[in-house]
This record gives structure tokens, sequence and C-alpha cells, in this order.
């Protein structure tokens, strides 16, 4: 084998190690996503690769807000601040229905984020899996984690023969190829939902927020001065850090011995 042809392997190769070192941070390596929306919002890509479309939802359902874009989100990147900024809340129960065609394990993923009341209880709902299955209930996204600090939900299910099954209970049958997840008006203001997605695979793998602080749910959040935002309260009175340090390190290494024989074969 030639030097320059030993020389160009050895380069795509670590071209190869690069794009897998990328990898292991981003979406595509957590399995394939089938459903995101940034709900009350515009399309967005967010830190980890996941690109979630226009809300679906407006101007039929609910009302889309922008009021959290008065504050700076907790738990969460510069980049990721718009997926928690933006809502959608109904005055009634409402939902999304979301396409899926094959079997196997699932995770949804539930955004959430209080920029509107001051204290718990007083947004308080359940949310419901295609109708049979309650996923979260009294969710009091204020009391979890306080102000403008993102919060999310991670809900693993499994879909065979046309049955969706969660923690082992069957629910029933899915029809068109769609399963419906709904947010339940209680008798604590409005429900509501930040963004969400789907993706095919294991919760092991889904990204997870960073660690909440305790100065966090304590301390009021930097809000920005901003002007005629819909807020999402009633309209009249009525998310563990992945350590992923020892994955990363064989890659590093990797890295680290072929690039200097590399130049040492180009150099011949």
């Amino acid at each position: 084998m030639s030097r320059y042809r030993l020389c160009t392997i050895l380069k795509a190769l670590i071209v190869v190690l690069l794009i897998f070192s990328s990898c292991i941070n981003h979406a595509v390596c957590m399995g394939q996503i089938v459903y995101a929306i940034n709900c009350g919002g515009e399309a967005h890509t967010d830190s980890d690769g996941v690109y979630y479309e226009r809300d679906p939802l407006h101007g039929k359902i609910g009302t889309a807000s922008d009021y959290g874009k008065r504050f700076h989100i907790g738990r969460v990147p510069q980049n990721d601040h718009v997926l928690y900024q933006t809502e959608r809340y109904h005055t009634n129960t409402f939902g999304y229905d979301i396409p899926l065609y094959t079997d196997g394990e699932y995770v949804l993923v539930l955004k959430f984020c209080e920029v509107y009341f001051n204290g718990p209880d007083q947004k308080v709902f359940d949310v419901v899996l295609n109708g049979d299955h309650v996923i979260i209930s009294d969710l009091d996204i204020f009391d979890k984690v306080g102000r403008g600090v993102a919060h999310d939900e991670y809900v693993p299910f499994k879909i065979s023969k046309g049955k969706l099954y969660y923690n082992e209970e069957e629910s029933s049958e899915i029809r068109g190829n769609r399963i419906r997840v709904e947010f339940i008006k209680g008798y604590k203001d409005n429900p509501k939902i930040n963004a969400m997605y789907v993706v095919k695979g294991k919760v092991d793998s889904v990204p997870k927020l960073a660690p909440l602080e305790v100065e966090q749910v304590e301390e009021e959040p930097e809000i920005i001065p901003i002007k005629n935002r819909r807020p999402s309260g009633p309209k009249q009175p009525d998310p563990y850090e992945i350590d992923d340090s020892s994955t990363m390190l064989p890659v590093f290494i990797a890295i680290g011995t072929f690039i200097p024989l590399l130049f040492c074969l180009c150099r011949l």
C-alpha cells in the first residue's frame, strides 16, 4: 500500500472519529425523532439537534403566548430559551395528535416553564396519554422548580400490535396510527405546554436537563422588561445530567493517537 493511499485512509478515519464524537452529544445518537413541536412558537432547532416544528394548533385551539420572553430561563442553554419562553394554554382540556407508524419503544418528552404565577398551588393540572394513562398527575410547575426555570417530564411507553403500553398497562386500540396527549383542565387555572417531542428509543438515551440548584427555586429569575406580552394566567378570575466524560475519553485518545501518526506518514 502506498504512503499516499495510507495517508488518505487515515484522514478518512479521523473524519469518522470526529463525526462519531460529535454524534454522541446530538439527537441522532439518542434515537429517531418522530415528532417535535415548539408549542405556541415558531420552528426551532435545539442544542441537541432536535428540530421542532411550528405549533400545528396555531389559530385553532387555545392561546399561544410569548409572555415567557420576559425571562432568562434557568437550566438550559441560551439557544434553547425560546422553547420555554413560548407556550400554548387553554381554558379547557386540549391536546395534540402524535403520528406513530411502527411498533417499538418510545419516549415522550414534555417541556414546561412557569412564567406567570409567583407561588405554588395556582396552576395545577394532569396530563393523559391516549385517553387512558395519567402520565403526570397534579403537575405544579412552580412547586417543582420555581418561576422562570425549565422543567422536563420524560414518559417512556411502548407501541405493540396497534396498542399502547405505559407502565405495563394497556390502553385502547390506536386508531389512524396516532396517539393523543392531553392537558386536562382542573380546578386550578389553565393547563399549558411549552414544547414536546417523541423519540423512538429508551429513556436512558434521552438528554436530560441540568441538575436543579436550590437557589434557582428560591431566587427570582432575571426579568427582561418587554411590554405587550400575553400571559398564561386566566383571562378572568376564575427537568440528571449525563456525565459523558467517560464515553468521550476513548474517542479523544483515538484522535490524539491518529493525528501525530497521520502527520508522520504524510511527511515521509
